[in-house]
Order: structure tokens, then sequence, then C-alpha cells
């Protein structure tokens, strides 16, 4: 489904669109998530089969429980690509969806995404601040990794729950915490650096990407350092949704040795050509996930406090 009257993608920004990013957030997350639409499933492995159903309703129903399933109506908030929503509507947690980001690509690749796998959804280029939909829409609104990049997440919350029906739900996961963020960062710093060096050895250059890849991947680093423009602590995110009216408010947290193994790995995958990449190193990457996110699920979120895990979820309703 196309969208109408939405702005077209721009993935080729100029140099003076992107200068003029890093003193504009919004601008910022219109470029990055334009220039990264085409590639983005590759680059966060994601995909739309039982690998990602699964994760996807996990974490769904890690914060918010099954009750209320299937929601008849969801929107998702800065959806990307569609991961969270298309997900959960494979899940069965979701009946129709709505797709809605500030980057026109992303909206347009969602809606492919969704057309592929034959789902009821419809889509808008929207700001969180303004979301372009009537008052008490949705029985649902859903987001991943959205929130650290709207510039007033209050003003967003308001929003969510304006667009919400009454005693509706909002979901939102993959957020980054303030300690959470920051071992992240380092390490995937420490790691870029590593890998980006070490294949300028002969023995390993043929796990080299080419320079300019190399120079387009750290000009876009150093863009998503611009649109990055939050890190929460769990307490202080319930306060914020709380603040804006939301009731039953409550935020989990997650990934701790998932992370710590996960980021790494990520970044070394993004630093070294793709073929290089084989299935067998695929399995390897995500079973270890798989053993270190049970190792956080059924030890670590006991004993440690919430603030060390990297992801933090919330969820809250409207008042009926």
């Amino acid at each position: 489904m196309t969208q109408v009257n939405d702005p077209a993608p721009n993935p080729h920004a100029t140099a003076e669109e992107v200068k003029a990013a890093f003193d504009d957030p919004k601008l910022a997350n219109l470029l990055y998530h334009d220039w990264e639409a085409g590639t983005y499933d590759e680059k966060w492995s994601i995909s739309y089969d039982e690998r990602c159903i699964s994760y996807a309703t996990d974490v769904f129903n890690a914060v918010a429980g099954e009750d209320g399933q299937p929601y008849p109506t969801a929107m998702e908030l800065g959806s990307g690509t569609g991961f969270f929503l298309l997900n959960l509507m494979q899940g069965g947690v979701i009946k129709k969806g709505s797709v809605t980001d500030l980057s026109p690509g992303m909206v347009q690749v969602a809606l492919r995404n969704a057309e592929n796998l034959g789902l009821d959804v419809d889509g808008r280029v929207a700001d969180a601040e303004r979301i372009p939909y009537e008052d008490n829409s949705f029985d649902l609104v859903v987001g991943h990794a959205v929130l650290h990049h709207i510039p007033d997440v209050r003003a967003a919350f308001a929003e969510v729950l304006r667009v919400l029906k009454p005693g509706g739900r909002f979901v939102f996961a993959g957020e980054p915490t303030k300690v959470g963020d920051f071992y992240a960062r380092k390490l995937g710093q420490i790691t870029w650096y590593l890998t980006t060096n070490l294949t300028k050895l002969p023995v390993l250059n043929g796990w080299r990407r080419p320079q300019e890849e190399l120079d387009e991947s750290s000009r876009a680093a150093a863009l998503e350092a611009v649109v990055d423009i939050h890190t929460f602590d769990p307490s202080d995110l319930e306060s914020m949704a709380k603040g804006a009216g939301a009731q039953d408010v409550r935020a989990v947290t997650e990934e701790f040795a998932a992370a710590l193994a996960g980021w790494p790995i990520r970044t070394f995958e993004a630093a070294v050509p793709q073929e290089k990449l084989t299935l067998r190193w695929r399995l390897f990457a995500y079973r270890l996930w798989l053993r270190l996110s049970a190792l956080d699920k059924k030890l670590l979120a006991k004993v440690l406090p919430r603030e060390l895990f990297y992801n933090v979820m919330i969820t809250g309703t409207k008042r009926s």
C-alpha cells in the first residue's frame, strides 16, 4: 500500500543536509533512517520467521502479559522496517496494524514487508510528537528502539495516550539504559577499531571490507551519535509515562550477558564482508545469544539491579 501525500524517501543526503543534521535531531533521524532503510533488516539480522516472531512475542509478553490478545488494532510508532509490529501480528498478538515512522524510506520498506507477508497493514510518515491519527484510534500502540530517538519523550507519551482507545495499552521495548548504553558503545568502538586495523594485515586482508564502505559506515556511525538522543533510567522512564497521564505503568529490563557478547558480535559483522559470515557463524552467534539471554532471565535478572541491563521495556494503559 502506498501512503498518500507523504514525502518521498531521500536515501542520498547531500553533504549540506548531513552538516545541517548535526544541529537538528529530527533531520538527523530522517536522513539516517532513509539512508539505512534498504539494508536495515540485513544489518540487524531482522527476519519475519519463527526466530523473530518468538523474540517479539516473548518480549511483548514479558512486560505486558497475554491478556487482551489478540488486539483488534495496533500502531507501531517509529516502526522502522516493521520488525516489532509485523512479527507480533504473525505471532497472533495483533489483528490489524498501522506503521508510522519519521523516515519515508522506513515506512516504504515496512509496507513492502507487510505486503510480502500478506498482513493487513497501512502506513504513514509521522512525527512521534504529532501522530497523524484521530483520538481513540487504536487498542494498542507498540514501539521497538524508538523512544531514544524522540526529542520530547513526554510529548510522545501524551500523543500515544491520545490515539489509544480508553483502556488501551502501549508497549515500548528495546530502549537503551544509561549503564547499558555506556558499555555497549565502548565494546562496539573497541571491536570496530580492532577489526578494521587487524584486517589491514596481509594474512587477514580477505576479511577487510572496501575502504569506501568502511568510510561510509563511519559517517553513518557519526550521524548515529546524533540520532540516539536519550538513554534511560528505568525509574525515570516510568515517571515520564505517568507524568503524561498513563496508568498501570511498569518497566522491565533485559540483556546483560547477552549484550556484553552481542554488541561486539554485531560490530564485527558490520566491519567484515557479508560473504564471510557463513551460516555456521550465524547459527553460532544466534545460539550464543539464546544461551546468554536464558542466563540473564533465569539467574542474572534475579540478582543484579535492573539498571545494569542493556534494554528497558515499558508498558502502561490509558484511563478507561
